[in-house]
């Protein structure tokens, strides 16, 4: 059995796995994006919450999260030029783009992310 780290959220007990994603996709709601996102050192903002509702959407159609260049090409498609940019994505969440923003959206790690 796969250990896992608990985290209290408004007195419910959620699993993290070791790299910190929901194991029950189904505990997600915006109290917990907000924590994961402060474990990140992230305020989310409306433009975080544009890419996170565009994640979900995504993974709710095709049942996987996008690794950075897809997320990128997502964000371009529906959300516009300006913001189908890494650069863009990388100030809005730290890191790799596509990993954080899955994470704090309460999804599974992108594939071919390490």
């Amino acid at each position: 059995m796969t250990s896992a780290n608990l985290i209290d959220i408004n007195g419910h007990e959620l699993a993290l796995d070791k790299d910190g994603y929901l194991l029950n996709l189904a505990d997600w709601d915006e109290h917990v994006a907000t924590f994961l996102a402060s474990q990140e050192e992230i305020t989310l903002g409306p433009g975080h919450w544009e890419v996170i509702n565009l994640l979900r959407n995504f993974y709710n159609r095709h049942q996987m999260s996008p690794p950075n260049r897809a997320l990128v090409n997502l964000v371009k498609r529906d959300l516009g030029i300006d913001k189908g940019k890494s650069i863009y994505l990388m100030k809005l969440f730290s890191g790799s783009p596509a990993k954080t923003a899955s994470k704090i959206s309460g999804l599974p790690k992108p594939e071919n992310c390490l």
